[in-house]
Formats: C-alpha cells, sequence, structure tokens
C-alpha cells in the first residue's frame, strides 16, 4: 500500500559540505514547503509555481532567517516519485540541515524511511522492482563496469527482456488453456512443435541470463584475488604495494599475517578484491593453525590466485607445495609470482627459472619491495579476469535474488520441454508455464510481497 504521508529528508551525502538537497515528497510537498519559504519576488508563492522551475528565497521560521535557498518543483505525476515533489537547495550546514528538516517536521511531513522514495517511484508505477534495485546499484557504483551494468538496468534493459519473455509464455498458455476450454471437441490450437521450439528459445534465453550472473557478480563485488604463500614470501608488502597503503603489518618474524585481510582496487574498470592471507608452513601455534585453514578456505573462494614465493627458497621445497596448492586450485587461473628478484644475480635468476618450468601456471618474476615488475603483474591480472568487454546495452544479471528467481524460472520451463515431449496434459503445461511466468514476475515485482519490497527498500540509504 502507497503511504500518503509527506516524507522529507536530505538527499545529498550526510554531513557538511557546500551544498545540500533536502528532498520533500507527497501530496502535501508544495503546501507545507510554502509555509517556510518566503520568495524573493513577493507574491511568488511556490503553489503558482510552474513545474520543472527554480525559485529564490529564504526559509523562516518566523522573522528568524535560517538560510537563502533555490527551490525546485515537480508536480505528480511528473516526479522521481511520481508525487508533487519539492527540492530544496541549501547551504551546507548540517546546523541549516537539520533546522529545514525540523521546521518541515513541524509544519506535517515525517521523516523518510531508507529507500521510500524509491520505493514510492515502484508503488506509483514510475519504474519495476528491477530498475529499483538498479538505483541502489548506482548509487554503490565504484567502478566503470559495475556504472554501466547499473545504468542499463534501471533504463529498462533487464526489465524489456523479462517483459518479452512473460508476453512469449502468457501467449503460450493461452493457447494450451483455450485447449482445456475444448476439450471434450477435441480441438487443437496449439501446435506442439511449434510450441517446443518456443519454449526451447526462452529456455535458452533464461539460461543465457542466468549463467550471466558469475560476470555480473565478478563486476559488482570484485573479482576475489587470493594472495598465498609460504611466511615471508613478501605478500604483505605485495598488498601494500597494490592497494597503495599499508594494509597489513610487514616483518621478517614469520607468522605475523594470522587472519584475512581484505582490499580492493580498480583496474581498468574492473575491481579487484585482494585477499591476503596467512603464510602457509608447519606450526604448533593455534592462532596461527586457524589463519591457515582460512587461506584454504579463501584460496577455494578465489577466481585468481596469487602464489607468492621467495626466489631463495629451494626448487624441491617449491614443487612439494605445488603438489598441495595446485590441485585446490585447479578450477582458479594461478598466477605464480616470484618475488625478491632483486637478491638474485642475472645468472642466478636464469638458473632458477629453468628449476621452476616444471609447474603449472602463468609465472612473472618481481621485486615487490623495490617494486620491479609490478605494473606487469596488474596487466596479468586484467588478463586472468577475462571480463567481456561491455556496453550499456548489454543485459547482465547482477542480483543474487534476480539470479536465484531466474534458476527456478529455468527449472520450470525445463518440465514443460519435458512435458510436450512426452505428450502430457495441457494442464500440466500450463502450471508449469504460470509458475515459469511466476519466478520472471518476481524479478520486476509484478508479483511480490510485503516482505520482499521490505527486504530490499530497508537497504537503501536514507533519503534516496
Amino acid at each position: 500500500m502507497i503511504n500518503q504521508d509527506t516524507i522529507c529528508a536530505v538527499s545529498t551525502a550526510p554531513g557538511a559540505g557546500g551544498v545540500a538537497v533536502i528532498r520533500v515528497s507527497g501530496t502535501d510537498a508544495i503546501r507545507i514547503c510554502d509555509t517556510i519559504f518566503v520568495p524573493k519576488v513577493e507574491g511568488k508563492n511556490l503553489q503558482s509555481q510552474k513545474a520543472y522551475t527554480l525559485r529564490y528565497g529564504s526559509i523562516r521560521r518566523g522573522e528568524e532567517l535560517i538560510d537563502d535557498v533555490l527551490v525546485a518543483l515537480f508536480r505528480a505525476p511528473h516526479s522521481f516519485t511520481g508525487e508533487d515533489t519539492v527540492e530544496i537547495t541549501c547551504h551546507g550546514s548540517v546546523y541549516i540541515q537539520q533546522q529545514i528538516l525540523q521546521l518541515l517536521i513541524e509544519e506535517g511531513c515525517r521523516s523518510a524511511l531508507p529507500g521510500e522514495y524509491t520505493q514510492r517511484a515502484f508503488l506509483n508505477g514510475k519504474m519495476d522492482l528491477s530498475q529499483a534495485e538498479a538505483v541502489a546499484d548506482l548509487i554503490a557504483s565504484t567502478s566503470a563496469g559495475m556504472h554501466k551494468l547499473a545504468i542499463n538496468q534501471m533504463r529498462g534493459g533487464f526489465s524489456n527482456e523479462l517483459t518479452k519473455l512473460r508476453s512469449q509464455l502468457l501467449d503460450f498458455t493461452s493457447l494450451i488453456e483455450l485447449e482445456l476450454d475444448f476439450s471434450e471437441e477435441d480441438v487443437e490450437f496449439a501446435n506442439r512443435n511449434n510450441l517446443k521450439q518456443l519454449a526451447t528459445a526462452i529456455e535458452q534465453l533464461i539460461h543465457k541470463l542466468a549463467d550471466s550472473f558469475s560476470v555480473g557478480n565478478a563486476i559488482k563485488n570484485g573479482i576475489p584475488v587470493a594472495i598465498i604463500g609460504e611466511t615471508n614470501a613478501g605478500k604483505s608488502t605485495l598488498l601494500n604495494l597494490l592497494v597503495g597503503e599499508e594494509r597489513a603489518i610487514v616483518s621478517d618474524i614469520h607468522g605475523t599475517t594470522r587472519d584475512v585481510i581484505e582490499d580492493t582496487i580498480n583496474l581498468s574498470g574492473v575491481t579487484f578484491r585482494f585477499i591476503d592471507t596467512a603464510g602457509i608452513r608447519e606450526t604448533n601455534d593455534t592462532i596461527e593453525s586457524l589463519g591457515i585453514e582460512r587461506t584454504f578456505q579463501k584460496l577455494s573462494q578465489a577466481s585468481i590466485v596469487l602464489w607468492v614465493i621467495d626466489l631463495n627458497t629451494p626448487a624441491e621445497q617449491i614443487e612439494e607445495l605445488a603438489k598441495v596448492i595446485i590441485p585446490k586450485a585447479e578450477d582458479k587461473k594461478v598466477i605464480l609470482v616470484f618475488n625478491k628478484s632483486d637478491l638474485l644475480s642475472p645468472a642466478e635468476l636464469e638458473a632458477k627459472q629453468q628449476l621452476l618450468n616444471t609447474i603449472p601456471a602463468d609465472r612473472l618474476y618481481i621485486s615487490a619491495k623495490q617494486q620491479a615488475n609490478t605494473e606487469v603483474l596488474k596487466q596479468h591480472l586484467i588478463q586472468a579476469a577475462a571480463l567481456p568487454e561491455l556496453s550499456q546495452n548489454d543485459v547482465i544479471v547482477t542480483n543474487i535474488r534476480h539470479y536465484e528467481a531466474l534458476t527456478k524460472a529455468h527449472e520450470a520451463i525445463l518440465r514443460v520441454i519435458n512435458g510436450l515431449t512426452l505428450n502430457i496434459s495441457g494442464d500440466f503445461l500450463s502450471q508449469d508455464i504460470r509458475e515459469c511466468m511466476h519466478y520472471l514476475g518476481e524479478i520486476t515485482g509484478q508479483i511480490s510481497n510485503d516482505e520482499i519490497l521490505g527486504n530490499i527498500f530497508e537497504r537503501f540509504c536514507i533519503g534516496k
């Protein structure tokens, strides 16, 4: 149900700044703002103002001046929420923001809940649920890839694909159910071969969308890169160098890193989530042992593994460790990072390279301390990510809720294809088709409940 209260909140980032924007939305938005706004030109109150215009004036409590402001007015239904909306641009003082909000509440507004503006936009038909979720993704985007995907979804790229699918399924089930109405006459309105071709095409598209989640999730949350290796190989030094700050303690003492440390960087528009892990070695220290156990857990969760190896380590010891690491990372992209190359002469380095060629993985030789070849390492990471070039027209799934719904829709359409092959009764086919439509409708909000909506919008920031 749409709440009829008029709501207000600061829509700009929390804290002080040059300016701040306070958004007021609801049936009484214009009237309430008129009670506290004094226009510079007398007689030009907000209720007489045209939509999409600005008015300069001041916010006052009686005779007391709070601030000089600009007021933008949007009339229903042509606003973000679909309601009458007023946006007050004031100076960015936290005190001024709070004073204006207090005045608005005194005149009949209430403070907006997290995501309530976007929720109202959804409930008023300004966008579907997947587009509403894209608003949050756009706000949270930290890379070019995340931005492109969020913009495409917010503009309805994903929604359009789902709308086409549901329309085809509706036509599909209409023919099946029409046959059921004339079952006594034994009339066939739907050619089973044509229906099977259509169902197969729909299955392939749903499967393609669901499969895109692995790429979308990597773009949205960052590609997990586990930095592993023995103690004192230079893992923490490498992490600090990659992220550009002292995130991990660097020491010559073995076992300094006892837990997992994570940070992210952006390379060529792709976010990488680096995970520095405890050094692998035999130890009787309980805490360190737990850290090493977590190292192997993180290795299993990573897409890329940077195995950092001290070049002074005997080749036999490296090969023994490879027997443990390589099988655990068989489905990962493994890059051998031979560190401390500055401590070897060119001849020693060449000899070492010859000895270590038996390990099946990409390799490069660096000095994290001297920052030698680290730019080459970054290029290796970009290549290892192997993400496709994206345009704003690409439809990529980034939301786990969407992925789960697509998975269930895919199971339902597979049952339809199997049912057509086995020539089962039309009422069973119709039930599976409608189940597929149901799960697709959950994504866009055509099928929804208050619990789902609450879970989605409570994660938004206040003011959006």
